[in-house]
């Protein structure tokens, strides 16, 4: 496998969304930010470290919130996990856009960079994410599943060459969809277009930048958040396969030496 690195060689930033509220899951885990819910021995966060790490991926910032010193503790540097992190902290609530723009200073030597939000697993090849994004030139490419049951998210609609015309709000109709996985990359340019203060990716940026273009690459891999009890407890159900999806890379690319 290939590691997810830029034409000269060097590690692309990924910056993991770890600072959210978790108010949904709070009677499950009651004393620690939601990434740091427990799918088996690890931490639902640990396998994403782990899958960055055993796709090249070994440059991260975590940019976190609630309860961040937790996170921060369990971390560190990151030597442990083979990368290296860096923290981005916010004092309140910023929201995913919000949290982006907070972390700017670690991102000035990125022309482009990973997004991903710390409370969803998505199998992906990262590095083909990021040859999507260069050959088409935009300023966002998202990871987008195709579901068959699109009721609990927004839906992403799609026109010619991937190119994303539009959003609709999540509408409660149990229709298949085409959703966003909550995997990115960003031009380094997307931080002029977000605001200071609390802002929304999601609902505030994304929708606003259609016209500077907006890629989607869907993806067909397992795909789960732990954001509501019901899908935390369906984590734990698929935890050995979380953790084959998760180490796969760490086997072939222990056999290239990586």
């Amino acid at each position: 496998m290939k590691t997810a690195t830029d034409q000269h060689g060097e590690n692309v930033k990924a910056v993991l969304l770890v600072g959210g509220l978790g108010t949904r899951l709070r009677t499950i885990v009651p004393s620690m930010p939601k990434p740091l819910a427990a799918v088996g021995d690890r931490s639902f966060l640990e396998l994403l470290v782990r899958q960055l790490r055993y796709q090249g991926i070994r440059s991260l910032v975590m940019c976190t919130g609630y309860l961040g010193d937790k996170i921060e503790n369990e971390f560190g540097d990151g030597k442990s996990w083979g990368v290296t992190i860096e923290y981005s902290k916010e004092l309140s609530p910023l929201g995913t856009a919000g949290a982006v723009k907070l972390a700017r200073s670690y991102l000035e030597e990125a022309p482009e960079f990973l997004v991903m939000n710390g409370d969803s697993f998505l199998e992906a090849d990262f590095s083909e994410l990021i040859r999507f994004h260069r050959q088409h030139g935009g300023l966002i490419s998202m990871a987008v599943l195709r579901v068959g049951n699109a009721a609990r998210y927004g839906t992403v609609q799609i026109g010619a060459e991937g190119r994303v015309t539009g959003f609709s709000e999540k509408t409660g109709d149990e229709a298949p969809g085409i959703v966003n996985a909550g995997v990115y990359v960003f031009d380094r340019s997307v931080l002029e277009h977000i605001p200071e203060g609390p802002t929304s990716l999601e609902r505030d940026v994304f929708p606003r930048v259609l016209d500077r273009g907006v890629y989607a690459m869907e993806q067909r891999g397992m795909f789960i958040d732990i954001g509501t009890p019901e899908d935390y407890a369906r984590a734990q159900q698929l935890r050995d396969r979380l953790y084959e999806t998760a180490l796969r890379q760490q086997e072939c690319l222990g056999a290239e030496g990586g």
